[in-house]
């Protein structure tokens, strides 16, 4: 039974956005629940808007959905208005599709994307009358379920959690799906069903394992069970174009964070930046055929009528015939009405010559990301780009009409100097100055600085963040030197939360007592600035004697185990190795 429709619709007209809360929308995909052998609910921990950004989900809810006897519906985290409803009229959270509470669902998968998203998992689970812990739920309660990039370290999860899957989902998720519908036919228990399901390749079940400590450290993980693996290796697809891909996704009704349509180029990246952990958790580089793209754009365009097809992929410009395929994809889409789009440039010609083509005259601002802004420090992270490359890209832009640039940087990477910051204000004033004299006008240009967070499965898996007073000082020095200077629009990320990233990036098991002392704090949103409570943070800290910095500024050695380290991300550790030993001499 879905949930009470007169409380719903009292609620609905109470709160911003409604539309969020609705469902209903075009291709939504509504199946029976009494013809279904396996019922999910896929669980994204953020807002509506943000979670219909995600192509992971648009993906999987078209795996599950074309499988006839399974069925996946959607639900997202309640704005606070919404919750703060909800509860005063005991209104428990339901998916969007049926209104179904996700308490009478067989599986609830979380969408693992950011480690500051994890207090609005046990947010979500509470509202749906969920217990948080592992153990303390019935055999009739649904499997909790994890997966994408933050799975590739679970363990501050892993008390909340019956399993995780590592790695990419679209083929193997229905298996699963199958595997538990066979096995339930037995009605083995959940226990057992567990342990069975661990049998899997990419299936990690965190209650089969027991983490051994030596002085305080972790020192190793003891199998509980026999059936365990040792090591949990990840799934990947090896075709993209034999894989489900979307091609009549849900559209929205309301405008999402990035409300287009979108086509994956290629998964995985060449490039090795050090810090990058999409760039390793998702080798191999595998590419779609260009016949593939082109026909999925054309199917997309009449399944949506969305206006912008999205080229997407760690680095676009990467793909060969790039230039053709673009070609292609205007005639195919020859009203004019569609346009195409790059997410991601590289800082050379070729990607500005790119992106003009492609916006057809509509020149707003070119985004690119250096990272650091002096060549020895960008030769330490891997980001092959000179000074004159970036120059030269920023001059054939001016020469192409584009006045408008956004630069990313990053404080706190490995070796960092203060002449490291201090040349980031240098180069952008040089910028300016120098195209100002060429072009006898000034460039706008905002200057966007994020703190560097270590993220496993790296080459800097093992270096400490830099603590957050020096982060700090490493702001204000920005401030100060943007501050004397006219036309900069400069912004930087929170430190405090980028502290608490690094220590879920990093932690273990240790940490889920933290996580849910500071939810039951109030902590909701951590991603987002407006919601972001530092203090109610430090406040869980000091009331459990947790140190940060035990997680956050560790230096690990080589022969440290890791928390991650029984998680095999296809990655060999002594290329990690021997790519941070470079780092470091350089």
């Amino acid at each position: 039974m879905s949930v009470d429709l007169m409380k719903l619709k009292e609620i609905l007209a109470m709160v911003q956005k409604p539309a969020r809360y609705l469902g209903n929308e075009w291709n939504a995909c509504l199946k029976d629940h009494r013809e279904a052998g396996m019922r999910m609910v896929f669980a994204f921990p953020d807002l509506y808007e943000v979670g219909m950004s995600n192509q992971g989900l648009k993906i999987l809810y078209e795996s599950v959905n074309s499988r006839p006897g399974m069925l996946m519906e959607r639900v997202f985290a309640p704005a606070a208005d919404m919750e703060d409803l909800m509860r005063e009229k005991g209104l428990p959270l339901f998916a969007l599709e049926s209104r179904e509470p996700l308490s009478r669902f067989d599986v609830i998968g979380f969408s693992l994307q950011y480690e500051l998203s994890y207090t609005n998992v046990l947010n979500m689970l509470d509202l749906a009358g969920i217990p948080l812990y592992h153990h303390k739920r019935s055999e009739t309660d649904p499997l909790i379920i994890g997966g994408g990039p933050c799975s590739f370290n679970p363990e501050p999860l892993a008390p909340f959690f019956d399993l995780f899957v590592i790695g990419e989902s679209e083929e193997f998720l229905p298996v699963l799906l199958d595997t538990m519908t066979e096995l339930r036919m037995e009605n083995p228990g959940k226990k057992e069903l567990l342990a069975r399901l661990s049998g899997l390749d990419g299936v990690y079940v965190p209650s089969l394992y027991e983490p051994v400590y030596d002085q305080g450290l972790l020192a190793g993980m003891e199998k509980l069970d026999p059936r365990a693996p040792g090591t949990i290796r990840k799934h990947y697809v090896s075709d993209l174009d034999c894989a489900p891909y979307p091609t009549a996704p849900v559209v929205p009704y309301i405008q999402t964070v990035h409300d287009r349509a979108v086509v994956e180029l290629f998964r995985g990246c060449g490039r090795g930046c050090r810090f990058c952990q999409a760039g390793y958790i998702f080798r191999p580089v595998r590419r779609r055929s260009s016949e593939n793209i082109v026909s999925t754009a054309r199917e997309l365009i009449a399944g949506t009528g969305y206006d912008e097809i999205s080229l997407s992929s760690l680095s676009s410009t990467d793909y060969p015939g790039l230039d053709a395929l673009i070609c292609e994809l205007d005639n195919s889409l020859s009203d004019g009405r569609v346009k195409c789009s790059l997410p991601s440039l590289r800082l050379d010609s070729y990607s500005v010559s790119l992106a003009d083509r492609v916006h057809r005259g509509r020149r707003s601002s070119l985004t690119f990301a250096p990272e650091a802004a002096t060549e020895r420090l960008r030769k330490v992270i891997k980001k092959n780009i000179s000074e004159k490359d970036i120059f030269t890209a920023v001059a054939d832009a001016v020469e192409a009409g584009w006045q408008g640039f956004k630069f990313y940087f990053m404080v706190g990477l490995p070796t960092e100097t203060v002449e490291d910051v201090e040349a980031i204000v240098s180069l952008c004033r040089r910028l300016r100055q120098h195209f100002k004299q060429q072009a006898g006008r000034a460039l706008k240009i905002s200057v966007s600085v994020s703190t560097f967070v270590p993220k496993a499965h790296t080459p800097f898996q093992w270096e400490p963040q830099l603590p957050l007073a020096e982060v700090i000082e490493r702001q204000q020095l920005l401030r100060r030197g943007f501050g004397k200077i006219a036309g900069f629009d400069f912004s930087w990320h929170e430190a405090g939360a980028s502290l608490l990233e690094a220590v879920f990036a990093r932690g273990d098991r240790t940490l889920a007592p933290l996580l849910e002392r500071a939810w039951q704090l109030g902590c909701r949103f951590d991603g987002w600035s407006e919601h972001f409570s530092f203090d109610l943070w430090q406040k869980a800290f000091r009331e459990l004697e947790i140190e940060p910095g035990r997680y956050a500024y560790r230096r690990f050695n080589y022969d440290d185990y890791l928390p991650w380290d029984h998680l095999d991300c296809g990655v060999d550790k002594e290329l990690l190795i021997r790519e941070h030993r470079e780092a470091l001499a350089r």
